[in-house]
């Protein structure tokens, strides 16, 4: 995969998610089986986190070199494994009280972000290595 579409791709996930949470509709929240928040106030702002992070995104894939920087690859990867890695270590605590369908989804979760990164990670070293190999 190239890092436009990688970009394009952990964009979409993070906007999907941030308007998710911002809008916190309990139907949906309840029909996955994830923690209902009373009141909503942090899911909330996490879903503005997500948002600003997917148009970052969005601003370094189609950024032109004289315009402004967006958030990288490097941001990206951080962001996704930091993200997956504090949800998993929630899931694996056994601290929430969860449905089948919940861990289910969380845990789809946890496998998306890193799965993200771990391409993102790949795509930057297999470039690194033919820039490098250029250069002898």
């Amino acid at each position: 995969m190239n890092r436009s579409t990688l970009l394009k791709t952990d964009a979409a996930i993070n906007l999907i998610l941030g308007i998710l949470l911002m809008a916190f509709p309990a139907g949906l929240v309840k029909a996955l089986g994830i923690p209902l928040a009373d009141p909503c106030f942090y899911p909330t702002i996490l879903g503005g986190v997500l948002l600003g992070i997917g148009l970052a995104l969005l601003v370094e894939c189609y950024r032109k070199s004289s315009r402004f920087v967006g958030l990288g690859l490097g941001g990206a990867i951080a962001i996704n494994l930091c993200g997956g890695f504090v949800l998993a270590a929630w899931l694996l605590s056994n601290k929430l009280t969860l449905p089948l369908r919940g861990q289910i989804f969380l845990w789809s979760l946890v496998v998306l972000l890193v799965g993200i990164s771990l391409l993102e990670g790949l795509t930057h070293l297999s470039k690194r290595k033919l820039l490098s190999s250029d250069e002898t």
